[in-house]
């Protein structure tokens, strides 16, 4: 049987932290192993759990979600981080993926979409707006050596970059181009092997800012 992506909450309003939990434990592959009200709380403490990935609020009292994740980053290798926020901030958002953060999701996103995009967040994609991946590309420079590499890319596979920089999930993406997740996924990558990156935010960064 297949392990459950296994997550830590870090949440400072009650009810939104509570919500989340019993969301994540009552969701076939999910297992919901600690919630934390503060930074500090969840910087002692995560280190020691090995959770696949941490749902981390943004305005946390005390010390920000953004510096937790800076902090958490070199003593967790092996998680992977997405900020929740009440807005589309996208400073802050940027900060945080800056910092060393996956991903980021809205609280108000519908319970399944959460869902998902933990899904989508262990299989190694990272979920985002469109107009935050146009701000991290913006912080690059264009080499001819990426320029190089994007003319390698197929028609179908620029497609389906063009879809994930707009921030569809996988699943988006296969039930618009009328193939299975599976397909999108041997798709995606096949084009982190020929971008020579590893996330998709590296690939998007690549795809947005040196077309």
């Amino acid at each position: 049987m297949k392990s459950p992506i296994t997550v830590a909450i870090v949440e400072d309003k009650e009810p939104i932290r509570q919500s989340l939990a019993i969301l994540i434990d009552g969701a076939d592959g999910f297992s919901c192993r600690s919630a934390f009200e503060t930074a500090e709380e969840a910087l002692e403490a995560l280190p020691f759990e090995g959770v696949d990935v941490v749902l981390m609020d943004i305005d946390l009292p005390g010390m920000s979600g953004i510096e937790c994740v800076r902090l958490l980053k070199s003593r967790c290798p092996n998680t992977q981080f997405m900020m929740c926020t009440m807005y589309d901030e996208d400073e802050a958002v940027f900060e945080s993926l800056k910092a060393g953060a996956n991903a980021y999701i809205l609280k108000r996103s519908p319970p399944h979409k959460l869902l998902e995009a933990i899904t989508e967040l262990h299989e190694g994609g990272s979920p985002m707006s469109s107009s935050i991946a146009r701000k991290i590309a913006s912080s690059f420079h264009d080499t001819p050596s990426t320029r190089d590499e994007l003319h390698t890319l197929t028609p179908r596979e620029r497609e389906i970059l063009d879809r994930l920089a707009k921030g569809h999930s996988h699943r988006e993406v296969a039930e618009a181009l009328f193939v299975s997740p599976t397909t999108v996924r041997k798709h995606i990558f096949n084009i982190y092997e020929k971008l020579q990156v590893h996330t998709r935010v590296e690939a998007v960064n690549k795809y947005l800012g040196r077309r």
